[in-house]
């Protein structure tokens, strides 16, 4: 089955449309709070949800209060924080999946940030995140000392997610794929084929889970095994979700 096939349009009220944001639908930038959301990008998925029955989900790191910040006046379904944050419909309650990263050990945490200049500190309340993209000389270090304050702590319920330039901390037990799995039984998501899109390490638990629901995969500017196919880079995303969104053929991922 070919996504980008215009037979696909007239049956999205059978699919799911499941996006990661930052490398997937938005370009990377020096630091989070400088993502910029085209225009058209968020005309596009507000076409999609109308066309799907509201059936579009964002899948990110981000906080919800961050997600409807970004995308204002859009207000989506929503897995925010890796799952810590759910939200299946739009108008519902969000859920708080999980209580806030212990404080001394979110304080043991942000010491890293003493390496050097450039490291940026992200305190999500469940989760903490050291951002390194402006000092990119520092992952080694970075990564080493992370992983010996992990190793002092070897009895707290934490893990540590990779991604492009960062760190994140949060507390086991919940993620992506998990709370996917879980939106996926939730109207207008239940039923459907989910496709979803993501770029990061952390979007691989949601990649091992598509084939439960008979859905499609896609990676953003690297191949993944196992997954349907792969984007260039998120402004190829973009402009494949403009035309599905729209009446015109679309170009292949």
């Amino acid at each position: 089955m070919d996504i980008a096939a215009p037979s696909l349009i007239p049956n999205l009220k059978e699919c799911a449309i499941l996006l990661d944001v930052d490398g997937t639908i938005l370009d990377l930038a020096p630091t989070p709070r400088e993502v910029w959301v085209p225009p058209s990008l968020r005309s596009a998925i507000g076409r999609l949800a109308e066309r799907t029955g509201g059936a579009v989900a964002l899948v990110s790191g981000r906080s919800l209060d961050e997600l409807d910040l970004l995308f204002s006046p859009l207000q989506l379904p929503a897995i925010a924080g890796h799952g810590a944050e759910f939200r299946p419909r739009v108008g519902s309650e969000p859920e708080l999946r999980r209580v806030p990263l212990d404080a001394a050990l979110k304080r043991k945490f942000a010491l890293v940030a003493e390496i050097g200049p450039g490291i940026l500190l992200e305190d999500k309340g469940y989760s903490l995140a050291l951002h390194f993209r402006l000092a990119p000389d520092l992952e080694g270090a970075i990564t080493a000392a992370v992983a010996r304050i992990c190793a002092e702590n070897a009895a707290a319920p934490i893990e540590i997610l990779p991604g492009k330039s960062v760190l994140e901390i949060k507390q086991t037990g919940f993620n992506k794929g998990s709370s996917v799995r879980e939106l996926m039984r939730h109207a207008p998501f239940i039923d459907r084929h989910p496709i979803f899109i993501g770029d990061d390490v952390t979007d691989e638990s949601v990649f091992e889970i598509i084939p439960e629901f008979d859905g499609l995969a896609f990676s953003v500017g690297r191949k993944v095994a196992g997954v349907d196919g792969h984007f260039e880079k998120p402004e190829a995303v973009r402009g494949w979700l403009a035309q599905i969104a729209g009446d015109g053929e679309s170009p292949a991922p």
